[in-house]
């Protein structure tokens, strides 16, 4: 039963630990009061577990009704006590919270956190409608680009909250995001997370198939896992087969999703490919290179994004300027050549994100 301590998390298309969605949701969760009620409405085929006795997750949604199913959740617990945080929310979710409202929406009754917003003149005067009749919803955004779209249209309690980061601790399979007391030497290069072509992944099986093509045994480990509900970005597909064509002798694939201590032991003695797309993200926060400092691994960025901000910021890794195979891997091997000066660079960015982006932030809000 809701309470008005009561804090609800939706998130409809969480499922399992692949993705920040559950990893921002868990920073957050951990980071609370034991005593605070959370209910997480996820996936009807979620298989989740947090740990803590506060927190119970609600196997709710069908993946081609979820938007139904928001509605009639948001209209009911509109009604209920208690209060509602959409933890990935989106032009839609405002909609329908204005539909389901019976009226105007009270003060710290609704927070929605957007994580990246594209908007364009429809949405405009769409979020001006919205924001005349509900002044009240608390909109969350980690940039001050994403806020600002907010704010201009009218909704006075948008503010930049720093995006939740997983726990830095010792290393200990139990924990958010371990890492080691003691320098670690190279291993490998990693793309960690899923196989996507905004975050440049044909361009890192570009680079192992220059890789073979030059001779060399740099070992690779990638994550090809999917996205919500198994489904790749268009060309995907044709990438991992182009990637299995090349048979290089020191890839190693991660096909499956990852728990907590194997995903944290990726980023033991890596370098961090995040050539994405700086269009897409020139300001847009990414999960990967908050999890690759906070573990002390360095990152190789693509000019012109957010990442590559942050990398120039820490002086913890390199910038690339084109994504071509020949640049990258001249880049990497400077990486490789000084790996310790770079991971301790890497580490110390850690210490400093770990403060910056502290989830106790957003709980806070979202407790008051």
């Amino acid at each position: 039963m809701s309470t008005p301590n009561t804090l609800h998390i939706i998130e409809p298309t969480l499922m399992s630990e692949a993705g920040h969605c559950y990893s921002f949701v868990r920073a957050l969760c951990h980071i609370g009061d034991p005593a605070q009620a959370i209910r997480l409405w996820a996936s009807r085929r979620a298989e989740l577990a947090f740990g803590g006795a506060n927190v119970r997750v609600m196997r709710y949604f069908f993946r081609h009704i979820r938007r139904w199913q928001s509605y009639f959740l948001y209209r009911a617990l509109l009604r209920a006590p208690g209060k509602l945080f959409v933890s990935t929310a989106g032009h839609t979710d405002l909609l329908l919270l204005g539909w389901a409202a019976a009226g105007v929406i009270a003060p710290n009754k609704v927070a929605l956190y957007v994580h990246w917003f594209n908007p364009n003149a429809r949405k405009l005067a769409s979020l001006r409608a919205i924001a005349r009749k509900q002044p009240n919803v608390d909109i969350y955004g980690p940039t001050e680009t994403v806020v600002a779209v907010f704010r201009q249209a009218g909704f006075a309690r948008a503010q930049v909250v720093p995006y939740p980061i997983a726990q830095r601790v010792a290393a200990d399979p139990a924990a958010d995001l371990a890492i080691d007391a003691a320098p670690q030497p190279f291993r490998h290069l990693l793309y960690a997370g899923a196989a996507r072509r905004d975050k440049g992944f044909a361009q890192v099986v570009d680079l192992v198939e220059h890789l073979q093509r030059c001779g060399l045994r740099i070992p690779v480990v990638l994550q090809t896992s999917a996205e919500q509900f198994g489904k790749y970005d268009a060309g995907i597909e044709a990438d991992l087969q182009r990637l299995q064509a090349i048979n290089y002798p020191c890839l190693e694939v991660r096909p499956a999703t990852l728990d907590g201590a194997a995903y944290a032991n990726l980023y033991r003695g890596a370098l961090c490919l995040q050539l994405y797309d700086a269009a897409q993200f020139s300001d847009r926060i990414s999960g990967v290179t908050l999890d690759a400092f906070s573990a002390g691994c360095p990152v190789l960025s693509s000019s012109g994004s957010w990442i590559a901000r942050m990398v120039q910021r820490f002086d913890a890794g390199l910038i690339v300027e084109t994504t071509s195979a020949p640049v990258v891997l001249d880049a990497l091997e400077q990486l490789i050549a000084q790996y310790p000066v770079f991971q301790q660079r890497a580490r110390a960015a850690g210490d400093v994100l770990q403060q910056e982006n502290s989830a106790q932030t957003l709980y806070r809000l979202l407790a008051g």
